[in-house]
């Protein structure tokens, strides 16, 4: 089958080379508006009780804003009670409420808690009608309308943070690309000394990016996909493509020497090709394991990397084949380093060296890769916020003053929708919300609680039971807008306020213990807010994670099976794999949570490591690892078919094989490292951790333990049952 597409595409070569073009070419006027079409967050459910709490207070109470803005004053001599300052705040926002969206202001005027402390500065609230994802697309027209003025503005909140989020997502993207080309040039031009060979492998990257990103464009008319799109499809699609063109382009110069120029194009389709399919099965396997996930961030991760290994393969089949058939001997031209025949002897050395020696050798590798996973074990797992911003973005500047005159807990509390059974203005609910709001606020862990009885701490309970006997006729304007904001039809809401950031165990111990409270007679709670939401999506992801990982492992296991044709070769590649993923996911703490490197990295420590990152390299690095498992694992394949000697089928397949893996690692860490300078975080994280799996994969996993495992194994490598040996011959498609 595979030979016959090699024959093919050499036959037809223009035909195919001008196809792909013009398909880049009908690609690249959308590939500018790609990220407008893309949705920043995508990292909650509706599914949670967060969420559906959200809704819930959204439904029943009709001044409820599901999102809103902040925006801080500030002033080097005036104070928040000067009628200057006052006067200038109302100006800057006098044409706000005119905005789409807008549905009101919340004062500093009318409520003393958003005035700091030590009168630095004061905050108003801008509710807003959307959820927080969706409410960043009006911040411009919200920026446009403020009027200036001498108060010092700055703007905090969701859709301040997903707006600069977005921006500083593309500005990565251009950052890494920038980098990462040049740099994989460079890695190509040492592997294969010749400009022509380097640039092939560059060139089907840049088709399979350009493609990919038109074909996420085509996507976004029919779906939601998540801003970090890009960044993934960029990263996989660079690495990726430019790794199945090495190995193809590096077996096709094998079989020019021997072979006349059109066998020589399908023998390597035929061989190197094959690995390719092979290989981008398992890496569609592992991204496939997304799918299983409803956020968006993952779900549109597993998509873009499934379009990346679709296009990469496609164009590995056909347009690289018609492009050598081309090229033929000119691959070669522009020598820049001038390279003898590749003998294998160095990696041959190494493999002898380990293979009369595998127990010392695999039993201190094993344990480097134990080691390096051991700061897992204190894993804090947690949804992002606006930390995952350079402390330069306007937001995150605001988020961090703010933070600094009001605490940690006051830009995010905890929010309890209270469903009645009587109405809401009934004495005896009012009475039992009275109660249950003085117990919470006896907990030394709250700082303050906004509620319909908690408004104005002067007022008595028996006062706020004939002040509600009818919300319509309250005569206090502030009183009665407030009223209309946290009660609606048998539901009524209560912020609680802490003395700490969303994330952390005491504010997580809070929501726990406040979920098991009972509100009292009549009453039923249910829980939203930013600790609620990072606990419920948390929980969601890993109750999911088990069955993708299962049928991750699973799938990949019979693919490896029927391509090498071998019970244990498969088990011990998934193993082999688990571990070098695990010494990454120690990194990934050691690192982003720690703290360690961050001034070399140029990051603030999250204190957390964000709960999707090790789901996503999971499913990321189980299939790419098991790239060069394939192709070595393939090259042992075929030296113990023609040899039926496991030590001489290690040695030979890893001599073939390995300069060529280390070559294919190495760009493929150059290409993710581009992403480590990314400013977001999180990009900077999946960055780091695939370029350190992938250097450990290709390194000391592939080079030591491999064919340390595969001497102690012996001939149980090939083991398969007997009756199942001449079944697997059919998928092996070599002709």
């Amino acid at each position: 089958m595979f030979e016959r597409i090699g024959h093919f595409s050499y036959r037809y070569r223009w035909a195919v080379l001008t196809l792909w073009l013009l398909a880049v070419v009908a690609a690249l006027p959308f590939l500018p508006r790609v990220s407008g079409a893309l949705e920043v967050g995508g990292f909650s459910s509706p599914h949670t009780e967060a969420a559906r709490t959200r809704e819930l207070l959204r439904e029943r109470i009709p001044r409820y804003s599901p999102s809103s803005l902040i925006v801080l004053f500030s002033h080097p001599s005036l104070h928040p009670s000067d009628p200057s300052f006052v006067e200038q705040a109302q100006q800057a926002l006098r044409n706000v409420t005119s905005v789409p969206h807008v549905t009101g202001i919340r004062w500093f005027t009318e409520n003393p808690s958003q005035v700091a402390p030590d009168g630095s500065l004061a905050y108003a609230v801008i509710d807003l009608d959307l959820q927080p994802e969706e409410a960043q697309r009006v911040l411009d027209e919200i920026q446009a309308a403020i009027v200036p003025t001498e108060l010092r503005v700055q703007l905090a909140g969701a859709p301040a943070f997903y707006a600069d989020l977005e921006r500083v997502t593309e500005r990565d993207l251009r950052r890494a690309e920038l980098i990462a080309f040049p740099f994989a040039l460079a890695a190509l031009l040492f592997v294969f000394g010749s400009v022509i060979a380097a640039a092939v492998p560059l060139f089907i990257g840049g088709v399979t990016v350009a493609l990919v990103l038109g074909l996420v464009y085509a996507l976004t008319r029919v779906t939601e996909l998540s801003i970090f799109t890009l960044n993934v499809a960029t990263l996989l699609g660079l690495g990726l493509s430019i790794d199945y063109s090495l190995f193809l382009v590096s077996r096709f110069r094998e079989e020019l020497a021997a072979n006349e120029l059109e066998q020589a194009v399908a023998r390597t389709t035929a061989t190197a090709g094959r690995a390719v399919f092979f290989s981008g099965l398992t890496v569609l396997i592992g991204l496939s394991g997304l799918g299983f996930f409803e956020f968006l961030f993952m779900r549109s991760v597993g998509i873009a990397g499934i379009l990346v290994v679709l296009v990469a393969v496609s164009a590995s089949l056909t347009l690289l084949p018609a492009l050598l058939g081309i090229l033929g001997r000119w691959v070669d031209a522009l020598q820049v380093i001038r390279r003898g025949p590749e003998t294998g002897r160095f990696w041959h050395g190494i493999t002898e060296f380990v293979m009369q020696r595998p127990l010392q050798v695999a039993i201190p590798v094993i344990v480097v890769l134990v080691l390096l996973g051991l700061p897992f074990r204190h894993v804090k797992l947690s949804s992002p916020d606006a930390t995952i911003l350079p402390t330069s973005t306007p937001s995150r500047q605001a988020l961090d003053e703010f933070r600094r005159a009001f605490g940690d807990g006051a830009l995010s509390p905890i929010i309890i929708a209270i469903e009645t059974e009587r109405p809401v203005n009934d004495p005896q609910t009012l009475a039992a919300l009275y109660e249950f709001t003085r117990r919470l606020a006896a907990d030394p862990r709250v700082t303050s609680i906004t509620s319909l009885v908690t408004i104005d701490p002067r007022i008595t309970l028996a006062q706020y039971q004939m002040l509600y006997v009818d919300p319509t006729q309250i005569p206090d304007p502030v009183l009665r807008r407030a009223y209309e904001q946290l009660a609606g039809d048998h539901l009524a809401a209560v912020y609680v306020y802490t003395d700490s950031l969303p994330a952390s165990d005491r504010a997580k111990q809070l929501l726990h213990d406040i979920r098991r409270m009972d509100p009292g007679p009549g009453l039923r709670l249910w829980v939203d807010g930013g600790t609620a939401e990072i606990v419920d999506v948390v929980d969601r992801m890993y109750s999911e994670f088990p069955y993708a990982a299962l049928t991750v492992v699973l799938a990949t296991y019979v693919v490896l099976f029927l391509l090498l044709r071998s019970v244990f070769l498969p088990l011990k590649a998934i193993i082999l794999n688990v571990l070098s993923l695990t010494a990454s996911y120690g990194a990934l703490v050691f690192v982003f949570q720690d703290g360690h490197f961050s001034s070399l990295l140029r990051f603030s420590p999250l204190g957390f490591t964000e709960a999707s990152l090790p789901i996503v390299m999971f499913c990321i690095l189980f299939g790419v690892s098991m790239d060069y498992e394939v192709f070595l694992l393939s090259r042992m394949r075929e030296a113990w078919d023609q040899t039926r000697d496991n030590r001489i089928a290690v040695a030979t397949g890893l001599a073939r094989s390995g300069r060529i893996i280390t070559g294919a690692a190495l760009i493929l860490v150059v290409v993710a490292t581009a992403f480590v300078t990314a400013d977001v975080v999180l990009i900077k994280a999946l960055g780091l951790g695939i370029a350190l799996a992938i250097a450990l994969d290709a390194s000391i996993v592939r080079t030591l333990l491999v064919p340390a495992t595969m001497r102690l194994l012996g001939q149980w490598n090939w083991w398969v049952p007997r009756r199942m040996a001449r079944t697997l011959e059919i998928v092996r498609m070599e002709h």
